[in-house]
């Protein structure tokens, strides 16, 4: 008998414990690791973008042959991450995401980074179709629209989401560096 509600115990227990670890894999309803769209880095490597859950993100939407915006967000987002402390930075990924899916390959993101010095670990490229870049877009109320054959529209905004793919903050047209990096420590220091 003793063994029968030890036996009893045992799988109520792992049972207990099973439910909670699927709880704690939950996301929330309105996490960005919930979108089911396919994405490629600039290695080539295929994702979805709970790929990329576990890390504080900052999320910016630009274009490589972009000459007027994209420059100062690119650099925006280079002080921003020589500002993240080394000891969190590892707990970080800044991903920046195309809008001319058309024109940038993960090759030509992959030449982008090196170029721009931005080829370290905690630097994310992505580029997907057409279709999965608007809803993308969409989520971050970010507005964009072809104006030429070569050239884009389009809002200059850095996202901060939580390691479970929550918005936490958005700075928009001027941009405020230390207000993203003070949001990303305590995002980093939240989840710890």
């Amino acid at each position: 008998m003793k063994i029968v509600i030890s036996l009893l115990f045992s799988l109520i227990l792992f049972a207990s414990c099973k439910e909670n670890k699927k709880q704690e894999t939950t996301l929330p309803s309105n996490s960005i690791f919930n979108l089911t769209s396919n994405w490629k880095n600039q290695n080539g490597d295929s994702l979805q973008l709970h790929n990329l859950q576990g890390k504080t993100l900052v999320v910016v939407m630009i274009y490589t042959s972009c000459k007027l915006a994209c420059p100062i967000l690119v650099a925006k987002m280079k002080t921003i991450e020589s500002k993240i402390s080394r000891k969190d930075i590892d707990k970080v990924s800044l991903v920046l995401v195309t809008i001319d899916p058309k024109t940038d390959s993960s090759a030509r993101l992959k030449e982008f980074a090196k170029t721009n010095n931005m080829d370290a670990p905690q630097w994310v490229f992505l580029t997907s179709n057409e279709e999965a870049t608007q809803e993308f877009a969409n989520v971050l109320a970010m507005k964009y629209k072809k104006i030429s054959p070569v050239d884009f529209s389009h809002s200059n905004i850095i996202s901060v989401f939580s390691p479970n793919g929550q918005l936490v903050s958005q700075e928009e047209g001027a941009i405020e560096v230390d207000n993203v990096v003070s949001t990303v420590h305590k995002t980093v220091k939240e989840s710890k």
